[in-house]
């Protein structure tokens, strides 16, 4: 793994083996933050990671400028090596140790993009219902949206935010938007 783009652009990623994660590729990655970058600018937005595991997707936001990052996973090797490399990187992430639901319901403040790479065994239900709490509790700004990674075996096309789905080798992303 490796940053992309922006201020650490070729910074290496070298997550130990015990992190249960599956990163998403630097060409889908890429691909993303290219859509991305034609919509908002990147210093001016909020960003929350959820499921960030190695802590891959908030790295990019913030090399490209995203001050404000709130990455959420329940697994503590995974949080413990995102406040390691933040720490070493010189990059400020609110790293948040919960399990994504339960986060979800608690938190008040909106974003601007909130990512979410869940494990790929995860149901269209459970995708559902992560979707409809989001929406339903407004934490996402008006021009804001939600991008979720997921398998092929995964269809959100027929959910109401649905706006469109990109696919990068063997990586799904389904874009939302209220």
């Amino acid at each position: 793994m490796r940053i992309v783009s922006g201020s650490h652009r070729g910074r290496k990623i070298k997550a130990p083996n015990n992190l249960p994660i599956r990163p998403t590729t630097d060409m889908s990655k890429e691909s993303i933050f290219n859509i991305l970058s034609n919509l908002y600018e990147f210093n001016e937005i909020s960003v929350i990671d959820l499921f960030s595991g190695s802590g891959n997707i908030s790295y990019e936001f913030a090399s490209r400028g995203v001050k404000n990052i709130i990455s959420v996973d329940n697994n503590i090797n995974c949080i413990d090596f995102i406040k390691k490399t933040s720490k070493e990187f010189n990059i400020n992430i609110n790293v948040i140790k919960s399990d994504v639901i339960s986060f979800l319901n608690k938190i008040e403040k909106k974003s601007d993009i909130i990512f979410s790479d869940p494990p790929y065994n995860f149901d269209e239900a459970y995708l559902n219902s992560m979707i409809e709490l989001v929406f339903s509790k407004n934490l996402i700004n008006d021009d804001g949206i939600l991008i979720i990674e997921h398998s092929k075996d995964i269809s959100l096309e027929l959910n109401q935010y649905f706006l469109k789905k990109r696919r990068y080798g063997s990586c799904y992303f389904t874009f939302l938007k209220k």
